[in-house]
C-alpha cells in the first residue's frame, strides 16, 4: 500500500461544478511578490552563479538588489499598471527594509506569511520548533501591519508531516504550498479545513529563470501564453486561479522588468473578462460559496 498524505482526496478535473468568480469572471488571477531575507555566509540561498566559500558575496549581494532596488522597480510598475499583489514576506523583512513594507500596505496589497527567512527550512525542524517559527513570524508582521497574516507560503515551499495542521492552529487560512490543482481545494488537517491556493511552480521566475534559464522575453511569453490559453479554457469552462510568482532580485534587473511590463499590461487589459485579485480574496470567496461546489474537506 502506498503512503497517502490524508490532507484530500482525488478530484477528477473532469465533472466537477462550476461557480464563477465576482463579476462572472471564471479566471481569476493574483500576483505572488516575495520579499525574502537571507543570512549573510550561513545558511540557504538561491544562486546566479555556482556559490563559492562562505561568505559567497556575489550570491548574497544579487540577492539583496532585489531588496534594495529591484522590488522597488515592482512597486512602480505595479502602480503604472493599477495592479494589486499579495506580498509573501519573510517576516525578517519588517526589521530590514520597513519602508518598503510600508509601501507595499500603503497600497493596499496583502500581506501573507513566508516564515522568519529564506535561509531556512521548516521541514527540518520537530513540531515544536515549526511551531515556534510560524508563530514568532505571525507575531512579527502582525505587530506592524495590525492584523495577522491569513495565508502562508513556506519558505522554499518545505512542510513536515505536521505542517498544514500547525497553519490551522495557528490561525491560517489558505496555503500556497501545494501546486497540485488549477483551483483551490480544501484540505483537511487536525484543525479544522485548510484551502489550498494554486501558486505556480512554471510562471514564477524562479524555475524558469533560475532553474531552466529562461531569458526575460521567454518568461514574458509564458506569462501571456499561460494566461491567453486559461483565459480561452475558462470562458466556458470550470473556473480556475492563475499565480504569476515574482521575485524582485530576479525580475527586477531592468531588462527583465521591461519584459514583465509588456506581459502585465496584457494581462491587464482584460480586467473586464477576469478577476485581477489577492490570493486572500480569493480565500473570502471560495469560504461565501455553497458547501460541495469546491472539492475537499
Amino acid at each position: 500500500m502506498l503512503k497517502r498524505h490524508g490532507r484530500y482526496d482525488h478530484h477528477p478535473w473532469r465533472g466537477r461544478p462550476a461557480y464563477s468568480w465576482p463579476g462572472g469572471a471564471r479566471l481569476a488571477v493574483y500576483l505572488g511578490v516575495n520579499l525574502e531575507d537571507f543570512a549573510f555566509g550561513e545558511g540557504l540561498g538561491a544562486e546566479l552563479a555556482p556559490g563559492g566559500p562562505a561568505p559567497d558575496v556575489l550570491n548574497f549581494a544579487w540577492r539583496d538588489y532585489g531588496n534594495r532596488v529591484g522590488a522597488w522597480r515592482l512597486v512602480e510598475t505595479l502602480d503604472e499598471l493599477g495592479l494589486a499583489a499579495t506580498v509573501l514576506a519573510n517576516s525578517a523583512m519588517y526589521d530590514l527594509a520597513p519602508s518598503l513594507i510600508a509601501a507595499h500596505r500603503a497600497r493596499g496589497d496583502e500581506m501573507a506569511g513566508h516564515g522568519r527567512t529564506n535561509s531556512e527550512r521548516q521541514s527540518t525542524l520537530p513540531p515544536e520548533a515549526e511551531a515556534a517559527l510560524i508563530a514568532e513570524a505571525t507575531a512579527r508582521m502582525a505587530a506592524d501591519d495590525g492584523i495577522a497574516p491569513r495565508g502562508w507560503l513556506s519558505p522554499w515551499i518545505a512542510e513536515s508531516h505536521a505542517t498544514p495542521d500547525l497553519l490551522a492552529a495557528a490561525g491560517y487560512r489558505y496555503t500556497l504550498n501545494w501546486c497540485s490543482d488549477d483551483a483551490p481545494i480544501w484540505h483537511r488537517t487536525a484543525h479544522g479545513p485548510l484551502l489550498a491556493i494554486p501558486y505556480p511552480q512554471e510562471v514564477n521566475d524562479i524555475p524558469a529563470i533560475a532553474v531552466r534559464r529562461d531569458g526575460a522575453e521567454q518568461f514574458a511569453r509564458m506569462i501571456v501564453d499561460d494566461f491567453d490559453e486559461r483565459l480561452r479554457q475558462t470562458r466556458d469552462g470550470l473556473p480556475q486561479v492563475m499565480g504569476i510568482a515574482l521575485h524582485p532580485y530576479i525580475i527586477g534587473q531592468p531588462y527583465r522588468m521591461r519584459a514583465l511590463r509588456r506581459a502585465l499590461a496584457h494581462v491587464a487589459g482584460h480586467r473586464e473578462e477576469v478577476w485581477l485579485c489577492t490570493a486572500g480574496q480569493v480565500f473570502d470567496h471560495v469560504a461565501g460559496l455553497a458547501p460541495g461546489l469546491v472539492p475537499g474537506a
